[in-house]
């Protein structure tokens, strides 16, 4: 079996998909309601849009069902260091390097360099567990 934090990786991937699956649903509805003059407008919103998408959907799956869809195929689930799901502002602030691929990067280099998991985990008092 593969360890913890590739099985991560591989969750991160998937929810990759999964967002993207989302905007597409988003999209189509979207550009239903649009007339063609105005549908070039979406398109210069969405780099904005696109990282509240994000937060939502981990903040939202995290809080509500201890994982992503993600880490839910791989059998993993975020839980507090004390043993119990986790809270709100748990839920927002270890996903807020999550909006962007580059800071979830550096949220990992950090954490690698103060020899814990990612800094966001440490801050926030959770860790990712084999479910």
């Amino acid at each position: 079996m593969a360890t913890v934090f590739t099985r991560r990786v591989i969750a991160y991937i998937i929810d990759f998909f999964v967002v993207s699956a989302i905007m597409w649903i988003l999209s189509y509805f979207i550009f239903a309601v649009m007339t063609p003059s105005t549908v070039y407008s979406v398109y210069q919103y969405f780099p904005y849009f696109v990282p509240f998408l994000i937060l939502i959907y981990f903040i939202f799956c995290e809080k509500n069902f201890g994982a992503t869809i993600g880490k839910s195929v791989l059998y993993l689930k975020v839980k507090s260091q004390n043993g119990h799901d986790i809270s709100w502002p748990q839920a927002i602030v270890r996903n807020l390097t999550k909006i962007y691929w580059v800071p979830i990067i550096f949220d990992w280099l950090i954490g690698r360099f103060l020899k814990t998991d990612r800094i966001l985990n440490s801050i926030t008092r959770t860790v990712v567990v084999s479910d």
